[in-house]
């Protein structure tokens, strides 16, 4: 009886500590939806790695990143963004179908995931992590606009070594602040995208200057401007 008794009340300690943990992630994304995130897991592990290395990042407001931007990102990464839930369970069952026939664990998120993953956990592809990222990204979505997914992804995403966000990668590539980006700079910024510190935004690879042409395409198929134009 006392062996019993002392596994239920271990029981109910973890599944208190899962509660507030729970509790304590709604309340931070809740303040995450009004105020603008101080760092980010990638960045903290970027200051980790690289203890003398610096980061550039400087946050700047949805209205003050040019709309081709946004429209790049969706294009690239996620064009069904303005429709799911924050998951794109579609996109997952077809991952896990490939993993269990004997193929790679490929990574079919979102960009809520993808912000959600920057923001709060780290790189991998474990069940594990996927699935923190994914709770996350459910949450996030209920909780914030998705206009302002999109500000907070634009602001912590890597786009080269030590460039995190979009102001600081459009003045570290082209000289510009990232209001006057044009619809083919957008597009080469979210080219490297899915491999930043490999891919180069300056010293493009035929790879990346396809992925460029693609994204270019995928843009105009989308309806251009007009695609992300009621997004709230």
């Amino acid at each position: 009886m006392a062996r019993k008794s002392l596994v239920r009340r271990c029981l109910r300690a973890v599944v208190l500590a899962c509660l507030i943990f729970i509790v304590f992630l709604a309340l931070v994304l809740l303040l995450f939806r009004y105020v603008n995130p101080p760092t980010s897991a990638f960045m903290l592990g970027y200051h980790v790695a690289n203890p003398e290395g610096s980061i550039q990042q400087q946050w700047v407001g949805f209205s003050d990143i040019s709309p081709w931007m946004p429209l790049a990102v969706v294009a690239s990464e996620d064009q069904r963004f303005p429709d799911h839930w924050g998951v794109d369970f579609a996109a997952i069952r077809k991952a896990l179908a490939e993993y269990h026939a004997g193929e790679g664990l490929r990574g079919a998120s979102t960009i809520t995931q993808q912000t959600a993953k920057n923001l709060f956990l780290w790189n991998g592809r474990s069940f594990v992590r996927k699935t923190l990222e994914a709770g996350l990204a459910l949450a996030m979505d209920g909780l914030w606009p998705k206009q302002r997914i999109l500000e907070v992804y634009l602001n912590i995403a890597e786009f080269g070594p030590g460039i995190y966000g979009v102001e600081a990668a459009s003045r570290a590539y082209f000289g510009i602040s990232a209001r006057q980006l044009s619809a083919n700079q957008s597009a080469r910024l979210a080219a490297v995208l899915p491999n930043p510190k490999v891919l180069s935004v300056t010293s493009p690879s035929p790879y990346v200057r396809d992925r460029v042409f693609w994204i270019r395409g995928q843009m105009d198929q989308l309806s251009g401007l007009q695609y992300l134009k009621d997004l709230k």
